[in-house]
C-alpha cells in the first residue's frame, strides 16, 4: 500500500490539471504559431511560465486505484500487476483466469 499522502499529492495534481488545461492550452497554441510577433509569443511563454508547475498534465503519475502502488500499472484495468493478480486469484475479476502447469 503505497503512501496516503503520495496518493492524495498525486490527485491535488490531476485537479490543478483539470483547473488550468484550457488556460494552457491556449498559451500553448499562440507560443507556437508562427504568424504571430515574437514580443507576443514571448509574453504568451512568459504567462506560461508563471502557472503553477503541478498543473502540467506530465507531473500526474499514473496509479493503482486499488493500492495506490506507482509501478507496474497497466492503464487499460488502471490498477498494478500485484493487485490485478490478488483479485484474479479471489475469482473477483471475470474473465480471468490464472494459469498454473
Amino acid at each position: 500500500m503505497a503512501k496516503t499522502s503520495s496518493v492524495e499529492k498525486n490527485n491535488r495534481r490531476r485537479k490543478l490539471v483539470d483547473r488550468y488545461a484550457a488556460k494552457r492550452k491556449a498559451l500553448k497554441d499562440t507560443i507556437m504559431d508562427q504568424s504571430k510577433p515574437i514580443e507576443e509569443r514571448f509574453r504568451a511563454q512568459l504567462k506560461l511560465a508563471a502557472l503553477p508547475r503541478n498543473s502540467a498534465k506530465v507531473r500526474i503519475r499514473n496509479r493503482c486505484e486499488v493500492t495506490g502502488r506507482p509501478r507496474a500499472f497497466y492503464r487499460k484495468l488502471k490498477m498494478s500487476r500485484v493487485a490485478l493478480r490478488e483479485l484474479g486469484n479471489n475469482g473477483l475479476i471475470p474473465g480471468l483466469v490464472k494459469s498454473s502447469w
